[in-house]
């Protein structure tokens, strides 16, 4: 489930005004619902703050407000470099991988253009060819070159095959609005194309581009055996937001895990750093110390929340940080890997319970993001079959409190 939250304060208040009037707290996808008096969210707020500052101005005022939204937007060529040029990369942008890079620079482009720009060595860091996964530092000099939209496919009916998806998008959102879309991704199917795949969801959100043949946009990603929240922008202006409020650690994350044994204390704090280990069959994550090439600062807070005996436990996790594979090289660096973990389980003789499913046990279970036109989105996703099967099987309460809530931002 999910909700909008929007502000109606007389004036605006600082960030850290606004952080402490914002308690991070958990819903349950039982009890949350609509709230007293009917409606969900009560009475409508004027849904833009722009709107309410109008009926305060002074009639010119609103005529300039009028006229501006008259106009028409800006298109996307023309945020696009037509020719050659040479940017720095920020101190915001240190450590960003390159796709995300360009993505963050230009919202309207492609996957596939972006892909195919790096592939081409068209864009270089440092004068070196680079690939889109390889991550920038701060004062490098990237070489980016013309770019520009992919040609959009013609409005029309849409196929069998293109309805199909439509309905099988429309079945997994959870929240949206014309902004801004959730869904709840299952396991199993991966957020972006790779090598052989065929079905992903950017490559789904093409049966949803509009009359200018603009796609939605993913602004982030799970690991494609993770279920749960997934972050769409439907345009160009909320894709720069999101983006930006990732970047700003401004997205907060709650993620549910099972794990084998009781991890001590009962809540705590990971803090390590990680850097990518590749080899012929395989990628994974490993543990890194300061300094090490390609390694990255991965703070990650977890809390116990129900066990099953003393053979297994549900735990809630909070990322502070977004690197790959964060969470579950986490967990298993602690010695409670996630269970069904192909990549990071590695507890020798240790036997699945019976009834429960060797599929990874990780939930995108909640987030909470400013949303581009204010207010907050706060969207829940439910469990998914495996691990509601695990639950049921375990006596585990899905509705309990969820005390990640009281752990620290940062």
């Amino acid at each position: 489930m999910s909700r909008r939250i929007k502000r109606t304060d007389p004036k605006p208040r600082s960030r850290d005004e606004r952080k402490e009037s914002r308690p991070f707290k958990a819903r349950s996808a039982k009890t949350a619902g609509p709230r007293p008096g009917g409606k969900p969210g009560g009475s409508k707020p004027p849904r833009f703050a722009g709107e309410r500052a109008e009926r305060r101005a002074p009639k010119a005022r609103l005529e300039k407000a009028e006229l501006e939204r008259a106009a028409p937007e800006k298109p996307v060529e023309a945020l696009l470099p037509t020719k050659v040029q040479t940017v720095k990369v920020t101190a915001d942008e240190n450590n960003m991988r390159v796709d995300r890079f360009l993505e963050a620079r230009f919202p309207g482009l492609s996957f596939s253009h972006i892909q195919r720009v790096v592939r081409k060595g068209e864009l270089r860091v440092d004068g070196k060819r680079v690939d889109s996964k390889d991550r920038l530092e701060e004062g490098q000099s990237v070489r980016i070159p013309p770019l520009k939209l992919d040609t959009p496919k013609a409005v029309g009916e849409l196929s069998e095959a293109a309805q199909k998806t439509l309905k099988t998008l429309k079945e997994m959102t959870i929240f949206e609005d014309d902004d801004v879309l959730v869904l709840n991704k299952p396991a199993g199917l991966a957020v972006q194309g790779g090598s052989g795949m065929t079905r992903h969801i950017d490559q789904m959100l093409e049966v949803m581009r509009d009359s200018k043949g603009q796609k939605p946009r993913l602004v982030h990603r799970i690991d494609r055996e993770t279920s749960g929240c997934l972050l769409v922008a439907k345009t160009r202006f909320a894709a720069s937001h999101l983006t930006g409020a990732f970047r700003s650690r401004s997205a907060r994350k709650t993620y549910w895990a099972l794990v084998p044994g009781l991890p001590k204390p009962k809540q705590g704090r990971i803090s390590t750093f990680l850097a990518k280990e590749e080899s012929e069959d395989d990628t994974i994550m490993r543990i890194a110390q300061h300094g090490d090439e390609g390694a990255s600062h991965a703070v990650t807070y977890y809390a116990v929340v129900e066990t099953a005996g003393n053979k297994l436990t549900w735990v809630s996790l909070k990322p502070v940080t977004g690197r790959t594979h964060q969470l579950r090289a986490h967990m298993e660096h602690i010695g409670h890997p996630i269970v069904g973990d192909p990549k990071y389980f590695n507890i020798e003789n240790w036997q699945l319970p019976g009834g429960l499913q060797n599929r990874l046990h990780l939930l995108a279970r909640r987030i909470v993001i400013p949303h581009p036109r204010g207010g907050m989105i706060d969207a829940t996703a439910p469990l998914p079959p495996h691990m509601q099967q695990s639950w049921n099987l375990l006596g585990l309460d899905a509705s309990r409190f969820d005390p990640i809530e009281n752990a620290p931002e940062e």
